[in-house]
């Protein structure tokens, strides 16, 4: 065998893996939340609400969310016009599903907040501004579905 062939039976195999491999041409895309969500805790905290995520890539869904979880928290929130920050997203419907969630709060009056959540791959930054009072540790999840 010549030195031509070994060289060309590589360059051709690896050809065919990036042919026969199903990549993603289309990449990450940024995708934005804006949401309003309301709530209550004692020991338990649960809060529901609704928004909309838009994508750069033109996708758009009008979504739910329920928030649920436990701790040490007392309180009662909402936050009006709130933005999430999504990362690590290939398809709108990858948002869909439950993030992990773990925070500690306190509030009066004008309130704020700021969260980062996981779901595999995937994560959200929120924030977002409402009034309220709260005061507590606590852990759950963060459900968006359709």
């Amino acid at each position: 065998m010549n030195l031509r062939k070994i060289l060309l039976f590589p360059a051709l195999a690896a050809g065919l893996l990036v042919v026969a491999s199903p990549a993603r041409a289309d990449g990450l895309i940024d995708c934005e939340l804006h949401f309003n969500l309301s709530g209550w805790s004692v020991f338990y905290k649960t809060g529901s609400g609704s928004g909309t995520v838009t994508c750069d890539n033109g996708q758009s869904m009008p979504v739910k969310i329920e928030t649920k979880g436990g701790g040490l928290s007392f309180g009662k929130t909402r936050i009006e016009d709130g933005l999430g920050e999504f990362s690590g997203i290939h398809d709108i419907d990858d948002i869909l599903g439950t993030y992990a969630t773990a925070e500690a709060h306190a509030s009066a009056g004008k309130a704020a907040k700021a969260q980062v959540m996981t779901k595999g791959e995937v994560s959200l930054a929120l924030a977002g501004k409402g009034e309220g009072w709260s005061l507590g540790v606590a852990f759950g999840k963060f459900v968006i579905s359709r």
